[in-house]
């Protein structure tokens, strides 16, 4: 006697076995692993957004671990996301030389490294970020045009984070001829830890108390520490000196629309998260760091090894060019002119 088949037991046989190779599709998936230091600063999550969407176009696995500012803990992410089976890593380094063991042992696994905007000298390794160093020119530059005489104040970044160095040499530059000249004194130059703004306050405090509120300018590395240094400057009835920053954070944005911070120099990280996604999809497929399209060679790190990288374009936004940031749709109009009142800049008029 033949077995009678029902019509709908066939479609849900046949649903079934679509679901189950849909679910097969997405579990071979290659993943993507990316060891983020700490979401301290705000553009983490927007570069986050970037990546994970550049890695789904390109059918990758985002798979991540936050090592919440420590060095220890971002060795044993990077073992728990090798364990994974991860085909390429992205890591933004808590410290360029505590990292060192695990990159070694990625390279042992072949699995690629992309080192995330903060350098990792290793020849196995790949570079991504912006021009650092012409970060620190861009700052200088811009607060040279107001102040082109004076005392000056360095607040750099931190000092396990090659950037922080990176960027304080591009203001070097900037400044050298000025400070041999001695139209510019340099009256404090401090590290900040972990680019903390609250660290930033209590460091600009102590130059104004040491130096009797005789402070000029202050080339501040990014825009986090820039609100701890305006912050301190307002205190003493110095709001409006010049003051720099990098990231194109809202506050800073604001600050400058306000006359409070000369410059931000914006890394648009949706171009730097895209460009990793990108990268990190060639270097899955099998490219070798040498081969990843666009590469150039870069040896500006302390130690001067050569690594393979892309260097992306920073932007100098200051109240002439907020519009750009607008325009980008980075930020809004609202975010940018909330609070200008007097001496509006055109973006808020």
């Amino acid at each position: 006697m033949g077995q009678f088949k029902s019509p709908l037991l066939g479609l849900a046989m046949a649903a079934g076995l679509s679901l189950t190779a849909m679910v097969g599709s997405a579990l071979a998936q290659d993943k993507v692993g990316v060891s983020w230091d700490k979401f301290q600063e705000e553009r983490w999550k927007i570069d986050e957004k970037a990546i994970k969407e550049g890695l789904a176009k390109a059918g990758l696995q985002y798979v991540s671990t936050d090592a919440q500012g420590s060095a220890e803990k971002q060795i044993g992410d990077i073992d728990n996301l090798l364990n994974q089976g991860v085909k390429v890593l992205i890591v933004l380094a808590r410290d360029k030389d505590a990292i060192m063991p695990a990159v070694k042992k990625a390279a042992a696994a072949k699995v690629p490294v992309l080192a995330y905007d903060r350098l990792i000298e290793d020849p196995s390794v790949f570079y991504l970020s912006f021009d650092n160093v012409e970060v620190g020119r861009l700052q200088a530059r811009e607060v040279l045009k107001l102040k082109p005489k004076g005392n000056y104040v360095y607040i750099k970044g931190g000092p396990t984070d090659p950037n922080a160095n990176l960027v304080w040499s591009g203001q070097q530059e900037v400044l050298k001829d000025a400070i041999g000249k001695g139209d510019i004194k340099i009256v404090g130059d401090q590290y900040t830890d972990d680019w903390k703004p609250e660290i930033a306050l209590k460091n600009m405090e102590q130059i104004l108390s040491s130096t009797q509120n005789k402070v000029d300018a202050v080339v501040v590395s990014n825009d986090g520490m820039a609100g701890g240094v305006v912050q301190a400057l307002k205190a003493q009835g110095l709001a409006g000196i010049p003051v720099s920053g990098q990231d194109g954070d809202q506050s800073a944005l604001n600050r400058v629309a306000r006359g409070e911070q000369t410059v931000s120099v914006w890394k648009n990280s949706l171009e730097l998260g895209k460009a990793a996604a990108d990268i990190a999809a060639q270097l899955a497929k099998g490219k070798a760091v040498s081969e990843v399209a666009g590469a150039t060679k870069f040896s500006g790190g302390p130690k001067k090894v050569t690594v393979n990288a892309i260097l992306l374009k920073p932007v100098a936004v200051t109240r002439d060019n907020l519009n750009a940031v607008i325009d980008a749709g980075w930020s809004t109009k609202d975010n940018i002119c909330r609070g200008v009142t007097a001496n509006q800049p055109k973006a808020c008029m």
